[in-house]
């Protein structure tokens, strides 16, 4: 077992890293009713696109190492305004229904 990690680059092992973590994320998207733990499971998969961001920046040169980190950033901040967009959502949706379950948010008219 040993053998087989020495043999395989540190890029290979950020990408299956990020791919492990994309699927996690997936499954968690998927597979829950709690309207938390979705947002978590999208959260995931951000987390697993900025890992593959950082690590085909830091296997690039000049200036396209300098895009992926910027790109990682953004990538960040768009989780960040979606984190907190969703929990308003959430909290909304809380105060009229007095649950999170998805199956209980289905009709969101005003």
């Amino acid at each position: 077992m040993m053998n087989l990690l020495e043999n395989i680059s540190p890029l290979h092992l950020s990408l299956l890293f990020s791919s492990a973590l994309f699927c996690l994320g997936l499954v968690t998207a998927l597979a829950r009713s709690n309207t938390i733990l979705v947002l978590l499971g999208v959260e995931l998969m951000l987390n697993a696109a900025n890992i593959n961001f950082i690590a085909f920046a830091g296997r690039s040169q000049g200036a396209a190492a300098s895009t992926g980190v910027l790109f990682a950033i953004f990538s960040i901040a768009v989780a960040a305004a979606e984190a907190a967009v969703g929990l308003a959502l959430i909290i909304a949706i809380y105060r009229h229904r007095r649950s999170v379950r998805l199956q209980d948010a289905n009709e969101l008219k005003g």
